[in-house]
Order: structure tokens, then sequence, then C-alpha cells
């Protein structure tokens, strides 16, 4: 095919341009930045159509994630949280290059953005003039920023704060009012010119990311325009309806946080005797420095202390505390004080509020979401409990770091699962960048947002696990009937590693049963042993269980119906479904090829 005579490439031309570009991005991003108007979304779907690349609108993402459009989630929530989900969507997005992604315009202001677009791809700054810009968004009335008595002045002001930002973008094209296609060809020029000749995404050296983030530490208003360093997720269930703050310095701020909640409540902090050395006293204090009693109850850490008696002598020791319905049980450590701290609360006056604050990755990230408490019974995990839904949770990422390898890596375990349940891209982005979340906060920050959004939005819908919420079990079907046969001894298995290998086998028994493809099972297995996570029954220390000890122990899981075994199951990567009446004979056969 040829260039036709006015000049025009027409489909299916062999241009040059397209060769070129391609060759030079390899997997990386094209990320269109700029302000509003300046023409992204509509240059950005030519341009990707004419490389034969996929298109994505990050602001289009974020309205189907939320249900809303963006004028409501800022009428809603605020700006604040805007940026924060906007953040975590490009996070997500970036992974699936070679892809055009056209951003909102305040994106690229969040220096962790930057950096991770000039990781993951090539900046384009579509620079508009003021008059143009003005004259395009007159068009439209959903644009939040500029519902003032003055939108001109108001785009003015943008401008100035925003344009020496862009400006530090790979290459620049002047965005004019001219027709599309023009543009499109424009930026094919610059593309095509530029980037055969730059250093892009991941190749470029670490001096030169150093200079790049360099030129942005140097912007003067990068501090004022710098996302909040906590995030807020909401659990949408009416009148209980509760929020989760993740973000660092969480634990000095509990006091205040707590206090807007429960004004001059009486709290008993529930905590076991390690978490009680490392934080216990910066609690208290920050609880009465904003004028609340307290009364502390310490237990023994690990799995022994979800049983009938330790309930019992907390539930005692909160009464003679004088703690009243109206009053708080806080929560203070891993998974185990969250669950018998729950159970507590919700038998306490049958009924006293709840309030967690998780200081394990595994914990900030499932067990303290959702309502779920309870003890452990001699004859299976959680089987006495109640769903008891707390009135805040403060999972503060500055405790994951006391958490020894294990224990982070057991946690990360129940990340990765939100990813096989329904968010491949949220898979995608762990496998790209998983290892971060062991040491970087921006990176736990957005793992534990992204997880207890995920797991917010399936318990607003099925609080009490008439139906999807049983999703949330994946991996669990097989992790507890390992940890109730090594008699829950954390020496041998620990919950996350429990819940580690039953996602493996889940994907694994998936793709004998013919519904997932083996490439996806083989995927997900390499994953989480690259990260140092057993995915083999046989990893764990000293087994020594045949099948059928596996298959009754299952028969003690809490999806069991009618003496029917419930799985969740795949049929891949983001695509979980609940099978129900699963035959335990393929079941057996399954754990005979797997011992």
């Amino acid at each position: 095919m040829m260039k036709s005579h006015d000049g025009e490439w027409g489909p299916g031309a062999a241009d040059p341009r397209v060769a070129a570009i391609r060759g030079a991005l390899d997997s990386h991003c094209i990320v269109l930045v700029g302000m509003m108007g300046s023409g992204k979304s509509a240059i950005g779907q030519r341009l990707a159509a004419r490389l034969g690349l996929r298109f994505f609108d990050a602001d289009a993402e974020i309205v189907s994630a939320a249900g809303m459009t963006i004028p409501e989630i800022f009428q809603k929530y605020g700006e604040g949280y805007f940026r924060d989900g906007e953040r975590r969507v490009l996070f997500r997005l970036l992974n699936n290059g070679p892809i055009v992604l056209a951003t909102g315009g305040g994106a690229f202001l969040d220096p962790r953005t930057r950096r991770r677009i000039a990781e993951r791809g090539v900046s384009v700054w579509f620079d508009a003039d003021h008059e143009t810009l003005l004259k395009r968004v007159r068009r439209k009335s959903d644009r939040p920023l500029l519902q003032t008595p003055d939108p001109g002045a108001t785009l003015r002001r943008l401008m100035d704060d925003r344009n020496p930002i862009y400006a530090t973008a790979d290459i620049r094209v002047v965005s004019r009012d001219v027709p599309q296609e023009a543009m499109v060809e424009e930026t094919m020029d610059a593309l095509a010119g530029r980037l055969p000749s730059m250093t892009i995404g991941a190749h470029r050296s670490t001096k030169e990311t150093q200079a790049i983030m360099n030129h942005f530490a140097q912007r003067p208003n990068q501090t004022s325009n710098a996302a909040p360093h906590f995030e807020n997720v909401r659990v949408g269930l009416g009148e209980r309806s509760y929020d989760i703050v993740i973000g660092s310095g969480l634990l000095a701020q509990a006091g205040e946080r707590i206090a807007a909640v429960a004004p001059g409540a009486a709290c008993a902090i529930v905590t076991d005797s390690n978490v009680a050395a490392l934080y216990l006293p910066a609690l208290e204090d920050s609880l009465k420095a904003s004028g609340l009693r307290t009364t502390s109850i310490v237990v023994e850490p690990g799995e022994s202390s979800k049983s009938l008696g330790v309930f019992g002598r907390v539930c005692e020791e909160a009464i003679a505390a004088r703690i009243e319905r109206r009053d708080v049980i806080v929560a203070l450590g891993g998974g185990v004080v969250g669950d018998l701290s729950g159970f507590v609360a919700a038998s306490l006056r049958r009924g006293a509020r709840f309030i967690q604050i998780p200081t394990s990755l595994l914990a900030q990230v499932d067990s303290s979401v959702g309502g779920k408490t309870g003890i452990n019974s001699p004859q299976g995990k959680n089987l006495i409990g109640a769903f008891h839904q707390p009135a805040l949770v403060l999972a503060d990422v500055d405790t994951l770091v006391t958490l020894p390898p294990r224990e982070l890596r057991a946690g990360y375990a129940e990340v990765v699962k939100y990813g096989l349940i329904c968010d491949r891209r949220f898979f995608e982005w762990l496998e790209a960048d998983g290892d971060a979340v062991f040491h970087s906060k921006p990176e736990q920050i957005c793992a534990v947002a992204v997880s207890c959004e995920t797991k917010a939005r399936i318990v607003a819908n099925d609080e009490t696990e008439q139906g999807d919420r049983a999703l949330l079990n994946l991996g669990h079907t097989f992790g507890h009937a390992f940890e109730r046969l090594v008699n829950y001894d954390n020496a041998r298995l620990v919950h996350g590693e429990g819940v580690a290998i039953g996602l493996a086998l889940a994907l694994r028994f998936s793709h004998r049963l013919g519904l997932c493809a083996g490439q996806d099972a083989e995927r997900a297995e390499r994953h989480l042993a690259s990260l140092g996570l057993p995915t083999r029954i046989g990893e764990i220390p000293g087994w020594n269980f045949d099948a059928d000890a596996v298959l009754n122990a299952m028969y003690q899981d809490k999806k069991v119906e009618k003496g029917a075994l419930t799985f969740v199951l795949l049929r891949g990567i983001g695509e979980a479904f609940v099978a129900k009446s699963v035959d335990a004979g393929e079941v057996r056969r399954f754990l005979l090829s797997e011992i």
C-alpha cells in the first residue's frame, strides 16, 4: 500500500513510521499527558489504531470501576479520593504495554505516577494554548475543576501550575485547532523522530532515571500537588458503612480518628504479646491524648489464642474494665487478634463497637475487612463466630517493617488472591512489581488499597456469604484443610502459606477439570514461587497425610452444603467462580496426583 496523492496513508499502507515506533517501543507504553481539552483521548484512539495497539483512557477506566461519573466522584468523595484511585488505575494500566494510554489532566502531577511512566514507557505532552483549550472545554460541562464563576481564569491558573511539570515529558507535541488526523500525523512524526534514539522504560539507566527524578523534584509546586500519603476505601453497608484508611503514620493518628467515630468512648485494646511490645504504648498514648479511657488485654501470639478459653478470658477482662455497648473493642495485631477481638465485640453486651488496627499484611488486606469474626474448634478453623462489622479500619503500613519476612510473604498470598479472583490487571501489576510490595511504602499502600477495594465491593453485595462472597475463599478449602492436619502448627505452616498452596492447587484442579488453561496455572504458580511462597503439598515440612485425610478435613469447610463440597475454581486469571457439589471422587483423584 502506498501514500495517496494528497499525502495521507490509507488503510493498510506500509507506513515506515509504524515499524520504527513499534520497534523502539517494544513492550512499553505511549502515555499521553496534558491539560483537559488537549485532545489526549480523541487523538490517542486514532494514534493507537494507526499503530495497531490497544487504547486505554484512564478516566473511562475509573468511571467504569466506580460506577459513577467523574463529577459524581468529585462531589461525593472529593478530589483527593479521585487522585488516589486514578494513581492506582494508572499503575495497573501501565503493565499492559505496548498500549496507547490517555491520562487525566492531573495524573502527571503525582511524582509517583511520573516515575512509573518513566519506568514503563514514553510520555507525550499535548501542549495547547489557553484559547484553544477554553474553546474545547466549553463544549462539555463535565469538568469538575472548572465549575467556578470564571472558568477561563481557573483554566489559566491550572495551566500556570501544571505546564512546568508537563514540560518534563519525553516528547512535546503542539495541540492545534486542526483536524484530528493532522494531529495524529504530527504525533507520529514526533514519535518516529525521537523514539529510535531514546532510551525508554526499564532500559533507562539508573543515572538517567535519577536525573529524571531530580528534574521532577526541582519543580516548585511538586509538593503541593503530591497525592495524600493515605488512601480511603469505603465499605458500603448502608447505616453500617465504614472507612478503611491505608497509609503511613496512622498509628499516631489513631486516637484522633477513633474519637471522631466514637467520641468519649472507653477503649479495650486487645493485642498479643509480640505486637504489644512494639506498638501498644504508642496506641495507648494516642488514645489518651484524645481523651479516651483505655485498658489493654494481652494474649499469646498464634492460632492457639483463637480458642473458647481465651475468648472467655478476654470477655471477662473487658467486662471487668466496664466496657459498655457504646464503647469500643480495638484489635491491635494480625488476623488472630482481629478475629478473636471481633468475636468478643460481637458477643459483649450483645454487640459492642469494634475497630481494627491490623499490623500484618495478611490482616490489612483480608481479615480486618468484611466483619467475619470467630475462633477455632478442634473440628476446624473459624467454625465458631459471627458477622460483626468494624466501625473503622486503620491500616498503617509502617507496621509491616517489623514483620518477619515469612509473615510478609504469607500476607502477600492473600494479595495475589484478589488478582486471581476478578482483577487480571492487578495480577499483572503484581507480576511486574510484586517484589516492591515487600519494601516500598507507595507500592504497599497501593496493594493494600486495591485488595481492600475488591473485598469491600464483594462484601457490600454479599455481607453474610450467601453468594459471591464465597469467592474470597479462593484457595482456602485446600489451605484450611492443610492447617487443620498440621494442627495449626505455625512452625510448619502459617495461614498465608496454606493459601498460597491452595491457590496453586485451585488453578491446577481447574485445569484438570478442563476449565482453565494450563499456562494460567503455571503462570500463577511461577509468580508465587518467585517470591518464596510454597505451591506444592510436599513443601509442607513433615507432611505425612494421604489424600483421604485431606478430603476428610475438607468436609469441615464452612462452604460444605448438605455434605457436598464447594470449591472456588477459575476459568482463567481474574475469572473465579463458585462451584457447588464438586465430585468428591474427582477431588480425591486430583489429591492423589498431587501427593
